[in-house]
């Protein structure tokens, strides 16, 4: 009795400290006017202008935008349809499918547990999917039958090879080798979504076995490393992919509607990916993956560099962590030290021979970048998605932008606009 007396106290004493720090912790990213922080209101109704004139011309369907200073929002809004066809109004809280911002979220994980001791940065990735033992290069391709002979690469691909795309590994269906496509389609690969019961593991697995685009750390090439990153992760800390992110990163940084895969009551925030036909919008027919992935099929692959959907805020909310040096409201993901390292543009120390700029998660606006001016300060950090979303977040300037989309085969010019826009909005 006394026993069962002690557990209720300990349990009612948890419960009380809990919900005491709960209400003690500020909202995060509060919505503020613009003046407070040292943007020009006058200036961003020019966003106002950009977008509605886009959606009149017909050039995108609808778009979310955000902006956030000093770790205070000052512009979010909505604008355009979600779906045309169903005349469905886009709305703050609509999830879109991210893709490619997905990279910057598995890098994060990657970098969690490199704190933790757990490998090196330029550890093989061999030593923990052994797979890659034994990389390859193309030698030649018979276009008859897709079939092609190897030879082996001079060195083993690094994990600091992987995370700045310096690996040779290429992107099947987007890479933009046609050879490389027909190699990735006949092995089977998946290269950014499906609806298919197919694991991270084996489609890891399966494409260790294929030819790079060449040896390790001599090129930029924009690849599937992160997938294989995904894949990492799991091993390294013996958990599946989507746990970890979920109970390392999304739940204590409060990311709640970010996720690989939609619970049914989310479907109906699910944003409609659009084509143009005929001068109107369309839902993007299937083509090699079906754009209702996040909500139908087996649910079951875990794409490291291209599968997560989230909202705005929440993604506005992962950049302040990086902009706050690691750490949000109390919850420290990173130390700064680490996000210093991250935001380093690590190209060089891998062969000055490569043109790209990128660290360990983003890529990097340099001294030229900026000097050509609308693209922020030196430092910035930077990236996109599939479906036509950009963001960017400006230490210097302590500045996030964020524009979500949802549109293919369509080109439009509002991202680099935007971004010109708010950078002009500055006025401290």
């Amino acid at each position: 009795m006394k026993n069962l007396f002690v557990i209720l106290l300990s349990t009612l004493l948890f419960t009380a400290c809990f919900k005491q720090n709960s209400e003690t912790k500020e909202e995060i990213l509060p919505e503020v006017s613009a003046s407070t922080t040292g943007i020009s209101q006058e200036r961003l109704n020019r966003i106002d202008t950009l977008l509605t004139n886009a959606i009149k011309d017909h050039k995108i369907p609808g778009a979310v935008a955000l902006i956030a200073r000093h770790g205070k929002i000052v512009y979010h809004k909505a604008f355009g349809m979600a779906n045309n066809a169903s005349q469905e109004a886009l709305q703050l809280d609509h999830i879109f499918r991210i893709a490619s911002q997905s990279k910057a979220i598995t890098s994060t994980a990657v970098m969690m547990l490199w704190e933790e001791g757990k490998f090196g940065l330029d550890d093989p990735i061999s030593k923990y999917i052994p797979e890659f033992a034994n990389p390859q290069l193309l030698e030649s391709f018979n276009e008859a039958d897709s079939s092609y002979t190897t030879k082996p690469a001079d060195k083993q691909i690094t994990i600091r090879n992987l995370l700045t795309h310096t690996s040779g590994i290429g992107y099947g269906q987007i890479d933009g080798d046609p050879t490389f496509k027909k190699i990735y389609a006949k092995a089977g690969i998946v290269d950014l979504f499906t609806t298919e019961d197919v694991k991270i593991a084996d489609n890891i697995k399966k494409l260790a076995s294929l030819p790079l685009h060449h040896n390790p750390g001599e090129k930029f090439t924009y690849s599937e490393g992160l997938d294989v990153l995904g894949y990492f992760v799991e091993v390294v800390s013996g958990m599946p992919f989507d746990v970890f992110l979920k109970t390392r990163i999304f739940d204590p940084l409060g990311m709640n509607d970010t996720q690989f895969y939609l619970p049914e009551s989310k479907y109906n925030r699910l944003v409609t990916v659009q084509t143009k036909e005929n001068d109107k919008w369309v839902k993007y027919p299937v083509t090699f993956y079906d754009t209702d992935y996040p909500k139908t099929g087996a649910k079951q692959f875990f794409s490291g560099g291209a599968g997560l959907t989230s909202t705005a805020k929440d993604y506005a909310t992962f950049l302040e962590m990086y902009l706050n040096q690691g750490e949000l409201n109390g919850v420290r993901l990173l130390s700064r030290t680490t996000v210093e390292t991250i935001l380093t543009n690590q190209i060089p120390y891998i062969s000055e021979e490569i043109p790209a700029v990128h660290g360990l998660a983003f890529g990097l606006v340099d001294a030229k970048k900026h000097d050509l001016g609308g693209n922020g300060s030196e430092g910035t950090f930077e990236w996109g998605g599939y479906f036509n979303t950009q963001y960017f977040a400006d230490p210097k300037e302590d500045l996030i932008g964020i524009l979500l989309k949802q549109t293919q085969k369509v080109n439009d010019d509002t991202g680099g606009k935007f971004r010109l826009l708010v950078n002009a909005a500055i006025a401290d």
